[in-house]
């Protein structure tokens, strides 16, 4: 039992009062002469002994009056928590893509929220936590507006985040009561999040009726050439096996093709589209399918016009080169093993080592970074080069070792029609061409290449050592071989740098952070924006000689396409889709995470939760109680002095 006014019990010391006045009487007894002595005697000692009885009585129930009085004052309760202490609840509600699905009752977002309203009590404060906002000590009144506003949001909020608000309420007030509910479907990527400082909370799991999901997971180029591209689309599949499910593909709303697939059980399979080049590709993919989650159907990418592919040459200048990469096609140049500016190799599409009689460790180390991030690479080799040299920048590549010059005639006969270099350059197949020669050759000896071009003895002429490296065996100076005036020259080298153009970026995704780089120039007070029909914002950004580059992370939050304008100029288009960890359907298991935690709660639902935070927090007031009981204290009193007759 807890008391409001405990200070009031202090005046128990004031019941001394009425038992020293019963204890020490002042009336005394008056003798009266009587001639029968023995009758009254014994008279007077059956009165003494009934008085006394009487006034034993009389003093309990005055001191039953006096006690339950006081006690009536002090407002005694039991409740299993302190009357003058707040109750303060924490919820953290989960509004993150993955909650919008049907659960038992319907939308699960949205039945959270309407629970959450009918089980809040009154009197208590609360803290809102979404993955977008965050509203601190509001009225339940406030608490209903709010949620029954509540959207879902491509925000994801870290449960060490959620952790640190409830840490940071708990120091900030004193003399409150705290109880924190954590409401979501708890997707494994909350994994290894809870430790032994923990906050104490009661975790409701939102749980959707369905167990299956199609999700586009990504997309890539591939077999690009100069009429047309492969858009490959990664399709995830998450339950059991499906068949004949439509996937249609689109250029800014108008359907380009459309084809259906099967796909087995928990499996990923990659559906194929051949698209035309052209200036602009806003793209679309789309599953027609109803599954746990819609937001994951739709997938969208973009493929700008194309520039012209920066091509270096690092060696002797070779007429042929400049031929081949004209200015309207190529920004082309060559320069010396002497005079190659090293800072400018990270900006190059294609890299030409153009007849080295070695390679410097310096140009090693930076055409391997430049392999690294994707750059092309053409290897032609000198007449008299240092093999030790090669094969030290060839180790570094790991694309095999090169071999000991040998020194025959051999002619250039057969072509590899299938590789990529030569998709769409032969209207037919071509046996009776003008055959080149060499005089001298460096075969390579490597496990994973290709062959583009080969000589008559079967031996490799141009191979593909590795993805975008290329090595020709033979030296091309006019000494050594007659390969520059074929035919072939110029499809082969044409090509090499067509497909070293790196398609951008094809999308992003949305509240992740993005750098992308813009070639422009702008004034002292221009500004980039991004924008679509719907809105726009100003991304940060920092501007550079030639170029900026903007950073976008809070914004935008919906998936799209969107364009980059300078003033109202379309400097690029871009693409943003939904995180794809939101489309996972592999959750937390609470009950094991429960047993190894003593601060983790697991209850069955909103409304169980909160029945049992109300019940606990419950007052049953007794001054009620004792007020009827110095009543029937004091009705007591009057009959014992009414009717009891000593």
């Amino acid at each position: 039992m807890q008391f409001k006014n405990p200070e009031v019990l202090y005046f128990f010391a004031l019941l001394i009062i009425p038992i020293l006045v019963h204890l020490f009487q002042l009336q005394k007894f008056v003798k009266v002469p009587f001639t029968n002595v023995a009758f009254l005697q014994k008279l007077q000692q059956q009165t003494r002994k009934s008085s006394r009885i009487k006034k034993w009585l009389i003093l309990a129930t005055r001191l039953l009056l006096f006690s339950a009085i006081l006690l009536a004052f002090s407002q005694p309760y039991f409740s299993d928590k302190n009357i003058d202490k707040k109750q303060h609840t924490f919820i953290y509600l989960d509004n993150s893509l993955s909650t919008n699905t049907k659960g038992e009752k319907g939308n699960l977002l949205k039945i959270s929220a309407q629970e959450i309203i009918e089980s809040a009590n009154e009197k208590d404060v609360y803290s809102l936590q979404t993955n977008s906002n965050f509203y601190k000590d509001i009225s339940k009144n406030e608490l209903k507006n709010l949620l029954l506003k509540i959207e879902n949001t491509s925000k994801k909020l870290d449960l060490s985040t959620i952790f640190l608000k409830i840490n940071q309420l708990n120091k900030n007030k004193t003399n409150t009561l705290y109880k924190n509910i954590l409401i979501s479907d708890f997707q494994n990527t909350y994994k290894n999040k809870f430790t032994n400082v923990t906050p104490a909370f009661s975790a409701v799991k939102l749980e959707s009726s369905q167990k299956n999901n199609l999700s586009i997971d990504s997309v890539f180029i591939s077999n690009a050439n100069t009429t047309n591209f492969t858009v490959n689309a990664i399709i995830k599949n998450q339950g059991e096996e499906k068949s004949n499910t439509p996937i249609s593909i689109f250029n800014n709303e108008n359907l380009v093709s459309k084809q259906s697939f099967n796909i087995d059980k928990d499996s990923e399979k990659t559906i194929q589209f051949t698209i035309q080049n052209k200036d602009t590709f806003l793209g679309k993919i789309q599953l027609t399918f109803s599954d746990t989650f819609p937001f994951d159907n739709t997938y969208f990418f973009s493929i700008n016009k194309r520039k012209k592919a920066s091509v270096l040459a690092i060696g002797k200048e070779s007429h042929f080169l400049s031929k081949i990469y004209t200015k309207d096609a190529f920004n082309f140049t060559n320069a010396t093993l002497q005079n190659v500016n090293y800072n400018a190799i990270s900006k190059q599409q294609l890299i030409i080592l153009n007849s080295l009689e070695n390679i410097p460790e310096i140009l090693a180390q930076s055409l391997l970074d430049f392999s690294k991030n994707g750059g092309s690479l053409v290897i032609i080799p000198n007449e008299k080069l240092e093999v030790n040299s090669y094969n030290s920048f060839f180790n570094k590549l790991q694309i095999g070792k090169l071999q000991n010059k040998i020194i025959d005639t051999l002619k250039i006969t057969s072509i590899n029609y299938n590789h990529p270099l030569f998709k769409n350059v032969f209207s037919k197949k071509v046996n009776n061409f003008q055959y080149p020669s060499v005089n001298s050759l460096y075969p390579i000896f490597s496990k994973n290449s290709s062959t583009i071009i080969s000589f008559e003895n079967n031996t490799a002429f141009i191979s593909e050592l590795k993805n975008n490296i290329y090595y020709v065996s033979s030296s091309l100076a006019k000494t050594n071989s007659n390969f520059v005036n074929s035919p072939l020259i110029v499809p082969v080298f044409y090509n090499f740098g067509q497909l070293s153009f790196q398609f951008p970026r094809l999308s992003y995704r949305v509240a992740t952070e993005n750098k992308i780089g813009i070639e422009t120039q702008l004034g002292k007070d221009e500004i980039l924006t991004i924008a679509n029909s719907r809105k726009s914002f100003i991304p940060l950004q920092q501007t550079f000689q030639n170029s900026v580059v903007i950073t976008t992370k809070e914004q935008p939050l919906e998936a799209g396409i969107y364009s980059i304008l300078k003033e109202k100029d379309t400097l690029q288009n871009i693409a943003f889709n939904y995180p794809k960890e939101e489309s996972s359907l592999k959750y937390l298991d609470l009950n094991t995470l429960a047993k190894n935690n003593k601060n983790i709660e697991i209850t069955s639902s909103i409304p169980a939760t909160f029945n049992a935070l109300n019940k606990k927090n419950e007052v049953q007031w007794l001054w009620k109680w004792f007020l009827a009981l110095a009543i029937v204290s004091l009705l007591l009193e009057i009959l014992i002095l009414k009717f009891y007759k000593p």
